[in-house]
């Protein structure tokens, strides 16, 4: 148990970042890195693609389906994935290349079962970038009202569904590093503070300015 717990950690505090993959509006990280990564974290690791019937793909009425199962220190994780078009649209009549894609796919979000990228796949739960540091929190940002538009702030309150602060320093932190204007960001997604970006759009607005800053 203590060696599980202990890949899982090691492939968890890995910084993914600079191997993330822009294909569209969607960021996916690089599959040889996660392969790479996993075996030096572990070199008994392996996978399997599920078959169906003897084919690596399961069709449905609702779309392709494909599965890949990791193994790591002895814990089998599986991914089922949708065949899905750059536009992460289901695919109703995929080609063997958008299988072998999803299946990639798959075998990277099943990688991250175990630790490797977990937290891309979960804005919600960003590691806190100040924690063990002497520093303080940096101070929240008020914005400047806007003369167009009437809106009526909900307050943050514990359990919201607004982004936490430790994302909020993150978003504040990548503003900082790529010169990106807060008020020309809230414009672009629709928010009217940092501070009430919805936790269901914070990873996209994470993942937009890391893509700003890998091109710089």
């Amino acid at each position: 148990m203590t060696d599980n717990i202990n890949t899982f950690r090691t492939l968890f505090q890995i910084d993914v970042s600079k191997y993330l993959e822009m294909k569209g509006q969607f960021s996916y990280l690089s599959w040889p890195f996660a392969v790479a990564q996993l075996r030096l974290a572990d070199p008994t690791a392996y996978w399997e693609v599920r078959r169906f019937d003897g084919l690596p793909y399961l069709s449905t009425e609702l779309g392709f389906f494909v599965e890949v199962a990791v193994t790591v220190q002895g814990v089998t994780l599986s991914q089922i994935h949708p065949v899905l078009d750059h536009k992460n649209r289901p695919l109703l009549a995929p080609t063997p290349f958008d299988i072998n894609t999803s299946i990639q796919r798959a075998l990277v979000k099943a990688i991250a079962l175990h630790g490797l990228g977990l937290n891309i796949y979960a804005g919600e739960d960003l590691p806190d970038l100040n924690e063990g540091s002497d520093q303080p929190k940096p101070p929240q940002v008020v914005d400047k009202p806007k003369q167009t538009t009437k809106v009526t702030t909900i307050p943050r309150t514990a359990g919201s569904e607004w982004l936490t602060d430790a994302q909020l320093r993150f978003v504040q932190k990548l503003l900082a590093e790529t010169g990106t204007d807060r008020d020309e960001l809230l414009a672009y997604f629709g928010f009217e503070t940092l501070d009430t970006i919805p936790k269901s759009e914070v990873n996209r607005v994470i993942k937009a300015l890391e893509s700003k800053r890998r091109a710089a």
